[in-house]
């Protein structure tokens, strides 16, 4: 079959296929390419032979494969972030689909645009002990924004339908991102046999359509700010803080930092948001809000501005959720509340680039805070407190050596990432499944991220993660830039020491931590990955500079199971203590 690709002429769409069920398979992908997908993951499996056969033989699309269903599904997810447009995830039927799941409700709760092709049998094979059949039908309930179950393909049914279907689920995607199912039912046979289909007559009502390159119909929509003219200069004029959680695009976090200097108001900006390392970024501010003379000068705040949501800091969510405010702020394009405590008072559903950009001109201001000077001894002893090994000491010297882009895990890499660091002169793409906040699917997340970027690649998570996506390191030798894997080994899910669970007997410890005792050494050769385990901050220093260089390596940082409980538990005391003394 010969289909369009970047930069070469449009062929005519091609008249004859396998089956007839491919000739819908070659309209759909066809359409979804003029649609703007460029990228397709797929799994091994029969009933999706149709969209399997097509999707390797189109000329524009990239194709990426995987054994595990849900990998498949989290590295379409990376892959769709990091390259701002849709991806495609072809399955065959049965629990195939199902394994899916999470990385779906992942994309509906960060809006990322994943459409999920499922091959399923026809209807009349449910419910009479055929084999691999289980009812399909809008799989991922209310997880998708999009769900159709189409009928089988049928020459009675017009071409213009399934192409009209895909052109109005994605224009519902464009301004609703996230993840569309869509269901495709085959009869047999699903491979070729000894002659092609003649699709022409059929085909022949599409007419322009099989000579352009544009999709069959036009949906067209547009989100205009609204005119914030007055209601901007009473708000600006107020002592206000800025505050940033998720956002993906680094130029539009830069023009943020920019309209915090001009309005010089305060910024705490979350790991996620692409400007944490800012030397304008109050960097240690989780921390610092141990210190109640930070906190009384924060609180002088009248109104807040955020832009993005999902928070990470706890400490931070707390504070916002008590103060006072005047009036609170919350832009970002995603038509979603983000506000968990409910004190959001006016939400714009639009880019920060395009709300800056509608903003009148006013004039530069001075700071009104003094937090830099308060925070200035936090850092001290963050400093003071990293230089020992331990995860601590890890995740601070991991934000100051990493280049290109670092994906953090959740549970603890992510609250440690966000606590710790030093500004950089060098930018930093940081990224996290912070929708779900899930512990599944971090290892093939972030390989598909560093499909899509030019550049070294880092990993850091927890050992319980790393456990629950084994299966996709075998991905990770297909990386074309260095990728790095830091897996931070503490036995268990050492994040319950910190947390309010019981702890008589052996409840934390059996129910709760799960020890497992397991080494991740032997999971790297089987993987053919390289491998380091240091055991001080400059072995670690030393590995993790040489595999910057050096293909797909995994490093595992173990250590005790207590020590990070006891870190950060010690640290936020001497705060408190300081405080106290002076």
């Amino acid at each position: 079959m010969t289909f369009a690709s970047d930069g070469l002429a449009k062929d005519s769409f091609v008249q004859e296929h396998a089956t007839f069920n491919h000739v819908w398979a070659a309209l759909m992908l066809e359409e979804l390419y003029r649609l703007g997908v460029r990228d397709i993951v797929l799994a091994p499996g029969s009933r999706s032979s149709p969209l399997t056969m097509v999707a390797s033989e189109h000329a524009g699309l990239r194709c990426h494969c995987h054994f595990d269903e849900r990998g498949l599904g989290f590295m379409a997810l990376g892959i769709a972030r990091g390259s701002q447009r849709p991806v495609v995830i072809i399955t065959t039927s049965g629990t195939a689909v199902a394994n899916l799941y999470p990385a779906v409700v992942e994309a509906k709760l960060l809006g990322v645009p994943l459409i999920v092709l499922s091959a399923d049998r026809p209807i009349e094979l449910l419910y009479n002990g055929s084999n691999q059949a289980i009812d399909q039908r809008d799989m991922f309930s209310r997880h998708t924004i999009v769900h159709h179950d189409l009928p089988p393909p049928d020459a009675e049914i017009k071409a213009a339908f399934l192409l009209s279907t895909l052109d109005q689920a994605i224009d519902q995607q464009r301004r609703t991102p996230g993840p569309i199912h869509i269901n495709c039912r085959y009869r047999e046979p699903l491979y070729p046999g000894s002659c092609l289909v003649d699709a022409s007559d059929y085909l022949a009502p599409l007419g322009s359509w099989l000579t352009t390159s544009k999709p069959w119909s036009d949906w067209s929509s547009s989100t205009a700010v609204p005119a914030l003219n007055n209601e901007w200069e009473t708000f600006a004029q107020q002592r206000g803080l800025m505050v940033v959680g998720s956002v993906d695009d680094s130029q539009q976090a830069q023009q943020i930092v920019e309209l915090s200097k001009q309005l010089g108001w305060p910024l705490l900006a979350d790991i996620q948001s692409q400007i944490h390392f800012d030397p304008h970024n109050l960097i240690h501010f989780d921390l610092a809000l141990h210190d109640e003379r930070f906190n009384a000068e924060l609180a002088k705040a009248e109104v807040l501005l955020q832009f993005g949501g999902r928070l990470i800091s706890k400490r931070l969510t707390q504070f916002m959720a008590q103060q006072p405010w005047q009036d609170v702020w919350l832009v970002d394009p995603l038509p979603q509340r983000l506000d968990p405590d409910y004190c959001v008072k006016r939400r714009l559903i639009c880019s920060p680039a395009d709300f800056i950009a509608a903003l009148p001109t006013i004039a530069e201001q001075p700071p009104w805070h003094q937090l830099a000077g308060f925070q200035h001894r936090t850092s001290q002893l963050v400093e003071e407190r990293c230089r020992t090994f331990s995860e601590v000491g890890v995740c601070h010297l991991l934000a100051q050596l990493a280049q290109g882009q670092l994906f953090i895990g959740n549970s603890l890499p992510a609250r440690l990432m966000n606590m710790l660091g030093t500004h950089r002169k060098t930018p930093l793409r940081v990224l996290a499944n912070r929708g779900a906040s899930g512990i599944d699917g971090l290892i093939a997340t972030a390989y598909g991220l560093s499909c899509t970027y030019p550049e070294p690649a880092t990993i850091v998570l927890g050992d319980t993660s790393a456990l629950h996506d084994l299966n996709s390191l075998a991905l990770l030798k297909q990386a074309v830039q260095p990728l790095v894997v830091v897996i931070l080994n503490n036995d268990g899910g050492s994040i319950f020491h910190m947390l309010p669970v019981p702890k008589e007997g052996d409840l934390l410890e059996s129910y709760y931590r799960q020890p497992h005792g397991l080494s991740f050494e032997y999971a790297a050769k089987m993987f053919g990955l390289g491998y380091f385990a240091p055991d001080s901050l400059d072995s670690f220093v030393t590995a993790y500079t040489h595999s910057l260089k050096a293909g797909v390596t995994l490093i595992e940082i173990n250590v005790p199971h207590q020590q990070v409980a006891d870190d950060l538990t010690a640290l936020g005391a001497t705060l408190r203590e300081e405080q106290g003394e002076r």
